[in-house]
């Protein structure tokens, strides 16, 4: 029986379309479906999802089915749906999908609670959300699970965190972690779609300004990339010693977030950590300052030391909240700071999401199938089906490679010979 929370199912027509259209720049995930309807590895296999309800989300989704899964599928953030993706896979492809855009805390979480209604054998995070609620309140559902995977950096840092600790109690695939995941996923992904978020909702001027990067890892690397392929002069702010002197050697300026909320026009926070633009920050900027979050929760600018200071704060544009200080000073803070690249724009784009949602339905069928004897803990993809969705990629791009002649491969098998 396909089940429902969703705002409007009349916008199916709208989402079947822009469904379509991903899956066009989806060759190699389109390549596993055709084997998955085939072999149907994923039989009678229950899973419950907790990702960004978005047109490539739909065909991951639609995928996983074809495989045989039950799929229940539900938003990992409240400003991510796409309500017409969600629309169309409940009314045109009978996929049980709980999720609406904007909405609250309560609801977020009862549609949680609503796709493990099915006692998944398998979860699919991103941000693990999912696994975090059923250790805390659905703990009877651990027995029947056999693993999981996790699609973004915070969610496996979470994880990591819960295995360090002796509490996570199933097996969790680390998609994030493939190459082929965060090497494009979150620097090209994230770079681009990030740019996208705001200008879509601001119209900025990049060239010329002084963008903050706070965080250089994959995404930070990507953002840091598109703003200054666009003109802006980019600052980097780092705790890690190696990712700032990374930062410097790419060419951009590495200072403290102190010193650059004196000098910054767009900060944009992809850290995972949490009040990385603080109270004490904001008074120090500049009017008019635009302030963006682009990692996965809406914890890295401190909103409420915000509105401490702040004696009032309008809807001045779609998505763009300005806050005037007590000082006089306007910031502009973008998508109440949750996920600028879903709030405000369509997410990465498909062609890099062919690769992550690739890695996640392989993942689940390694899973499934038995191939894998996993204890409790985080795991990292096979490298095999790391290789393997690299393979069809390039071959889906027109490209070619060169491969190893024996006596090449004899050679790096070797210690003996020298120069």
């Amino acid at each position: 029986m396909i089940k429902r929370d969703i705002t409007d199912i009349r916008l199916a027509a709208s989402g079947r379309k822009r469904i379509e259209w991903a899956d066009n720049n989806m060759p190699v995930l389109r390549i596993i479906r055709e084997r998955f309807s085939k072999e149907k590895p994923l039989r009678n296999l229950r899973m419950a999802c907790c990702l960004h309800v978005t047109t490539e989300t739909a065909n991951l989704a639609i995928t996983l089915k074809a495989g045989g899964a039950d799929v229940r599928l539900c938003a990992s953030n409240p400003l991510s749906t796409q309500d017409d993706a969600a629309a169309s896979l409940v009314k045109d492809f009978g996929i049980s999908v709980f999720a609406r855009r904007g909405e609250n805390n309560a609801t977020y979480y009862k549609h949680i609670a609503q796709v493990l209604e099915h006692k998944p054998q398998i979860t699919m995070d991103d941000g693990a959300d999912l696994v975090s609620t059923i250790h805390g309140k659905f703990r009877h559902l651990i027995e029947s699970i056999i693993g999981g995977t996790e699609e973004t950096t915070t969610g496996v840092i979470r994880l990591r965190s819960m295995e360090s600790k002796g509490v996570l109690l199933y097996p969790i695939i680390a998609v994030n972690d493939s190459k082929t995941k965060h090497f494009f996923d979150n620097r090209y992904g994230t770079g681009q779609s990030t740019i996208d978020g705001i200008l879509r909702c601001t119209n900025t001027l990049l060239a010329g300004s002084r963008f903050v990067v706070c965080g250089y890892g994959w995404c930070g690397r990507g953002l840091a990339m598109r703003a200054s392929g666009m003109g802006a002069r980019v600052i980097v702010i780092e705790v890690d010693p190696v990712k700032a002197i990374e930062a410097v050697m790419d060419g951009y300026d590495v200072m403290p977030i102190a010193e650059a909320s004196k000098v910054g026009d767009i900060f944009v926070t992809v850290t995972g950590d949490i009040n990385v633009i603080r109270k004490e920050h904001f008074p120090k900027m500049k009017d008019g300052v635009i302030i963006a979050n682009s990692g996965h929760f809406n914890v890295e600018i401190d909103i409420a030391g915000l509105k401490k200071i702040s004696k009032s704060d309008r809807l001045i544009r779609p998505e763009v909240q300005e806050f005037t200080l007590k000082n006089g000073k306007r910031i502009y803070l973008l998508g109440e700071g949750r996920l600028i690249n879903l709030a405000a724009a369509e997410g990465h784009p498909a062609m890099v999401m062919d690769m992550s949602f690739a890695n996640q339905s392989l993942a689940a069928e390694y899973l499934y199938t038995g191939k894998s004897k996993l204890g409790k803990g985080v795991y990292p993809i096979p490298e095999v089906i790391d290789k393997k969705i690299a393979t069809l990629k390039l071959k889906s791009m027109g490209i070619r490679i060169d491969q190893l002649s024996k006596e090449q491969k004899e050679y790096l098998a070797s210690w003996e010979m020298g120069t």
